[in-house]
């Protein structure tokens, strides 16, 4: 992942997140957070378990996040005045008097009548965070979208359309689903599998993902519109998915798995020849803990080289398209 698609991504989260954008380069950009955001993001639930409960109105925090920390050490460097800059003529008063103070010494304003010196500026720190590759503030926005796009609920936008016309577009519901299927020995390959069954007539369809990118997409229901209903419900379109995808994976050549299983038995008969050949020699006392350091190194040997194909799902959704059908209103 380079530094562009981590500059694409970081701007898409903070714009599904409503956040305001105060100021961006290619270097970095600075945001103030929504409500939501901040929620996420900063772990402050104390504060805002006291907005919640007082109603107070919330200040939510503003955050730099540095795409390219070397351009920005690059653009933070103080540059020489081309020219000087002739200051203005110091205010009327007293000499050796502070502007913006009373001739009294006092503070002129009217906290400082009352309270005595009162700083006439705060200067704000904006705390700033890289969001390179492997990056804690990175891997947290990774995780907040991985949790909370897990399920989408998407409809096709339709293409505009003469005031004449008065047919109301159908769209049929399809149940997508993304898998990742890993084949995993001493080494290991990982595949993704975009499965989408359509929830009226049953078709299967795979890389569903990639015809997405195709459409133009909305979580609101257009207007004139009529969805089929139907037929079939989840648990059964679920099952009929793993079952395709079983069948796929199935009929792979899974003569590295044969190789591993030779490889893995090598291993347990190299390691099994080792330890007991120091239980022979071993005194009874020494015993139980060269058993359990063989029991520890036989598990990692199934794990490094026994193999296994493991399937998890990334996320999925149900996507409502345009079937190119009218429904007569």
């Amino acid at each position: 992942m380079n530094k562009r698609n981590i500059h694409t991504f970081v701007m898409r989260f903070l714009e599904a997140y409503n956040c305001t954008i105060l100021e961006k380069s290619p270097a970095y950009v600075t945001a103030k957070l929504s409500p939501e955001a901040d929620k996420e993001m900063t772990g402050r639930p104390y504060y805002w378990s006291f907005v919640e409960r007082t109603g107070a109105p919330a200040e939510t925090m503003t955050y730099k996040f540095v795409f390219d920390p070397e351009q920005m050490k690059l653009e933070a460097k103080p540059k020489p005045a081309a020219t000087a800059v002739k200051q203005a003529p110091p205010p009327a008063g007293p000499p050796n008097q502070p502007a913006g103070q009373a001739p009294d010494g006092s503070s002129d304003s009217i906290l400082g009548r009352y309270f005595g010196f009162v700083p006439t500026a705060i200067a704000a720190r904006v705390p700033q965070d890289d969001v390179t590759f492997g990056s804690r503030r990175l891997e947290q926005m990774f995780n907040i979208v991985r949790e909370r796009g897990r399920f989408v609920h998407l409809f096709e936008e339709p293409f505009p359309m003469g005031a004449t016309y008065q047919a109301a577009l159908v769209y049929d519901t399809w149940f997508c689903v993304n898998y990742k299927v890993e084949l995993a020995c001493d080494r290991k390959r990982s595949e993704i599998h975009s499965l989408a069954i359509q929830l009226n007539s049953g078709e299967i369809r795979e890389h569903f993902h990639k015809h997405l990118l195709t459409k133009s997409l909305s979580p609101k229901l257009p207007a004139n519109s009529h969805i089929l209903p139907d037929t079939i419900s989840l648990p059964r379109a679920i099952n009929a998915l793993e079952e395709t995808l079983e069948r796929k994976v199935s009929a792979y050549d899974h003569s590295w798995a044969d190789e591993a299983n030779e490889q893995h038995r090598s291993e347990i008969d190299r390691v099994e020849s080792y330890y007991n050949g120091l239980l022979l020699n071993a005194e009874p006392e020494q015993r139980d803990e060269i058993e359990m350091q063989c029991r520890n190194r036989l598990k990692e040997i199934d794990w490094q080289h026994k193999p296994r194909i493991t399937v998890t799902v990334i996320n999925g959704g149900l996507f409502h398209l345009n079937a190119g059908r009218s429904h007569r209103n």
